[in-house]
């Protein structure tokens, strides 16, 4: 269940190292977020743990920390090929952002991590793990592929981590990550981690741990409180001119994460957008690991201003300030919902989420109304709403009235010229912690 955290509850109160103390004063991080409060304990005392937890709520940082205490704690030569700590991970992207938090938390600690994935030259990799690692972050392919050359041996490994269970098993690891738990050793800690626990979840991680702690820091399938959703009823002829109008005249300013269901079409609405004057780029499982980097890095950044990706891709994709996604296509899975719209509103900011749904995609769209037991206010004050051209929106899609758009937060709902009257101190947004 959801449980608040007492605000006495700090990171020196977590018992932590004090190099991984000094390391989070660095960064001005003092409080630990619901799920970290409540994991760090039973983690140092070595329990195994399953947690339910949305995107964005802290969940690396409530396992990289217990693990770089426990490894700090009990030091040990360090073992060419054979780490003591594995944290297994989908996509590069998520593999690529826990380890730089390994790497800032750790900062002050002599343990070395390495990053495993696919995409990208393997012999880095190799002398990485031919000098010794503490820790190896790995996606399941090439994960395997060193195991099988021997350059990786899992037979030390003293902590495992399962992240993103969920979207593992919707990618097709499973055979994958049966081989690799197959060769870790019986005693060990280990977590699993997802957002939801459908029954294959719960069968997985009842074979993995043992008597676990549970923790649940937000309900099921439960968007983020903090986002203002909308969805905008329009012919499928009319979604690009929309999303440029909301580009343009709702949302000028800040980062814009688009979702596409293919990479054929993240690739063109990206080049469309360009042609529309807006700097756009695609991500998906097609570009290359250096593309995709530098894709995200540019967004990141602010170089390039709205970032179309599609659902494998976006998984890994954590990047402070967005305040707008916009699911371009309505998913078909109504999970990958939740999994969206969670790029923004990171870490208590406020952010926004429109869907564009189209008459084909309603049954979709009902889909994901059921699984989140709420309704979504429709946002009908658009030039292309459907319905003005004799459409209509069947009546089983929930429909509320237009709510305006609260003074402390970003002016989506107004036009520039009404947003231009106002005063800069009137869209102050909280900034996320990654």
């Amino acid at each position: 269940m959801n449980q608040e955290v007492p605000t006495t509850v700090t990171f020196a109160s977590l018992n932590l190292a004090a190099p991984i103390l000094r390391a989070l004063v660095e960064k001005a991080y003092t409080h630990p977020s619901p799920i970290q409060a409540r994991a760090i304990p039973p983690l140092l005392e070595g329990r195994d743990l399953i947690g339910c937890a949305q995107t964005g709520t802290g969940k690396t940082a409530a396992f990289a920390l217990p693990i770089l205490h426990r490894l700090a704690a009990r030091p040990q030569p360090r073992n060419p090929r054979r780490p003591r700590a594995l944290i297994l991970t989908p996509t590069r992207e998520l593999a690529a952002q826990i380890g730089e938090n390994i790497a800032l938390y750790g900062s002050h600690l002599p343990l070395r991590h390495a990053v495993i994935f696919g995409g990208v030259g393997e012999q880095p990799q190799i002398r990485a793990l031919l000098a010794g690692v503490e820790i190896i972050v790995a996606t399941p392919g090439r994960l395997l592929d060193l195991m099988q050359q021997g350059y990786a041996v899992l037979d030390r490994v003293e902590t495992f981590v399962l992240d993103e269970a969920d979207r593992m098993l919707d990618m097709g690891f499973a055979p994958d990550v049966k081989r690799i738990i197959a060769r870790l050793p019986a005693r060990r800690q280990s977590l699993l981690f997802s957002a939801t626990m459908p029954e294959s979840i719960c069968a997985l991680a009842q074979g993995l741990l043992h008597d676990p702690v549970r923790i649940d820091v937000a309900p099921v399938a439960t968007p983020a409180e903090h986002i203002d959703q909308r969805v905008c009823h329009v012919q499928r002829s009319d979604k690009h001119r929309l999303l440029v109008h909301t580009l343009t005249e709702r949302h000028a300013d800040g980062l814009v994460l688009v979702f596409s269901r293919t990479k054929h079409g993240a690739n063109r609405l990206a080049e469309n957008l360009g042609r529309d004057g807006i700097s756009a780029t695609a991500i998906h499982g097609n570009k290359s690991q250096g593309a995709r980097q530098r894709a995200l890095e540019d967004f990141r950044t602010g170089r390039t201003r709205v970032l179309v990706a599609t659902d494998i891709a976006a998984r890994g994709i954590d990047v402070k300030g967005i305040s707008l996604v916009v699911n371009f296509d309505i998913p078909e899975e109504p999970e990958a919902y939740v999994h969206r719209i969670g790029r923004t509103a990171r870490m208590g900011a406020s952010g926004f989420a429109l869907s564009f749904c189209d008459p084909s995609e309603h049954g979709s769209w009902r889909d994901i109304l059921r699984l989140i037991r709420r309704t979504i206010p429709v946002h009908a004050d658009h030039p292309f709403a459907a319905g003005r051209a004799g459409s209509t929106r069947p009546e089983q899609v929930p429909v509320a009235p237009m709510a305006p758009a609260p003074r402390a937060r970003p002016g989506f709902w107004q036009s520039n010229r009404s947003r231009r009257q106002r005063g800069p101190g009137d869209y102050a947004v909280a900034a996320g912690r990654s």
